[in-house]
C-alpha cells in the first residue's frame, strides 16, 4: 500500500511508523487515520514483525492530535474503527508498540502515546489533553489511561485545565519511560532491541495478561491467564523449549516466534 501522510519502515523485525505532516505538526486528518490503521493491521497481522515503533516527522510534534482545520469546515471526526491512528481502540493487539515522541503530543497524539506500551520522549517533547479549550473532551481513550497511569488526582489537574506537562514532568508521574536529550527514535530502537532479545510469544503473553488482569481481581486474572489465547500460543511453542535449552547450553536464544 502507498502512503501520503505516513512513511512506513521494517527495519528487520521492527515495524517504524512515523506520521509524516510535519507542517500541520502532524495531525491526523481523515486520510491519515486510515493509513495509520492499515499499517498497523499490516504490523499486527505480520509474524515476522515483533515490535512497533510510532513517530513524527520532524522535531517539533509527534502529534497534535485531530486536525482541527478539518473540523472547522465541516470534515468533522472521521476516525477507524480500531481508534484514533488506528490504535487507541485497538484493544486485541498483543504485540509491543513504543512512542518515540519528538515534540508536542497534545490531544489524541497523546492519545496514541497513552496507548502505546513504553513512551520515549525527547527533551523538548511536551503532553497535554487541551479538548475542553476547544469544546471537546479526550474520547479516544486519554480519559481512562491517564488515570491508571498516573493516579486520579494528578490525572484530573492534567485533564480539567489542559495544561501542558514537559517531558520531565511526565517521568516523574510515571506516563513516560525515559527522556533523552537525543533522538528520541534513536532511543525507541533501543528499547526495540532489548525487547527482540525475549521470546516474541512471551512478550506478547505478558503483554495480553497485564491488561487482561487489570479489568479484574488479582486471583481471578492469575486462575484465567493460563486459558489466555497468547499465553496458550507460548506454553505450546518451539520458543518455550528454545529458552531453556539456550539457558543450559550458555548461548543466546534463537527465537522462531512460534
Amino acid at each position: 500500500m502507498s502512503y501520503n501522510y505516513i512513511k512506513v519502515q521494517k527495519e528487520g523485525a521492527v515495524t517504524v511508523v512515523t506520521i509524516d505532516r510535519p507542517d500541520a505538526y502532524n495531525a491526523l486528518n481523515a486520510e491519515a487515520h486510515r493509513e495509520m490503521d492499515a499499517a498497523l493491521d499490516a504490523y499486527e497481522g505480520d509474524d515476522d514483525q515483533w515490535v512497533a515503533i510510532i513517530t513524527g516527522a520532524g522535531n517539533r510534534a509527534f502529534c497534535a492530535g485531530h486536525d482541527l482545520k478539518q473540523q472547522a469546515t465541516g470534515g468533522g471526526l472521521d476516525v477507524p474503527e480500531n481508534g484514533f491512528g488506528g490504535l487507541t481502540s485497538r484493544a486485541a493487539l498483543t504485540k509491543p508498540v513504543i512512542a518515540a515522541v519528538n515534540g508536542i503530543a497534545m490531544g489524541g497524539g497523546f492519545e496514541i502515546a497513552l496507548a502505546c506500551d513504553i513512551i520515549v520522549a525527547a527533551e523538548n517533547a511536551a503532553f497535554a489533553l487541551p479538548e475542553p479549550r476547544v469544546g471537546i473532551a479526550a474520547l479516544a481513550g486519554g480519559l481512562q489511561r491517564l488515570p491508571r497511569a498516573i493516579g486520579l488526582k494528578q490525572a484530573m489537574g492534567m485533564m480539567l485545565t489542559g495544561r501542558k506537562v514537559a517531558a520531565r514532568e511526565g517521568l516523574a508521574l510515571g506516563f513516560v519511560n525515559e527522556v533523552t536529550a537525543g533522538n528520541a527514535l534513536n532511543v525507541a530502537r533501543d528499547w526495540a532491541n532489548e525487547i527482540l532479545k525475549c521470546s516474541p510469544l512471551s512478550i506478547r503473553a505478558t503483554k495480553e495478561a497485564v491488561l487482561r488482569g487489570l479489568a479484574v481481581p488479582v486471583e481471578t486474572a492469575m486462575r484465567d491467564q493460563w486459558s489466555y489465547l497468547e499465553m496458550r500460543a507460548m506454553l505450546e511453542s518451539a520458543d518455550f523449549v528454545e529458552g531453556p535449552k539456550a539457558f543450559a547450553e550458555k548461548r543466546d536464544p534463537q527465537w522462531l516466534g512460534r
